[in-house]
């Protein structure tokens, strides 16, 4: 549920900072100028990192005993948040690949809890 939830929020806030060049300009006459702000990206982010190690945390130790999808999920955060270091016309890439990397920790997660849920504990943990 948790993976589920990521993959949906990690979207949300892709096509949050991709479509927010072309809508700036509207923010303030719909009241919903605070979504420009830096600020807002980084809470979005920390909440998605958040809820994302849950989830990661939970499938490592009831299901699998792998760590590499916490580790995908943490470089696709360090990378989508560095996207202000760089110019304005690379962002857009570093969205890309912040947003790529976290889904497919989630995504990898995900079958990885659902290959062990069908195995014993013995062979999950090898």
């Amino acid at each position: 549920m948790l993976d589920r939830i990521g993959i949906t929020a990690t979207s949300l806030c892709a096509l949050h900072c991709i479509l927010l060049p072309v809508i700036l300009p509207a923010l303030p006459l719909l009241g919903i100028g605070f979504l420009a702000d830096h600020t807002w990206e980084h809470i979005f982010l920390i909440v998605t990192a958040i809820l994302g190690s849950i989830a990661m945390f939970s499938g490592f130790k009831r299901y699998h005993k792998k760590l590499y999808p916490f580790y995908l999920l943490m470089l696709g955060v360090v990378v989508y948040w560095q996207k202000h270091d760089f110019s304005e016309a690379v962002q857009p890439f570093f969205i890309m690949i912040g947003a790529t990397l976290i889904v497919a920790a989630h995504i990898i997660n995900i079958k990885l809890c659902n290959s062990c849920k069908q195995c014993n504990e013995h062979e999950c943990s090898k």
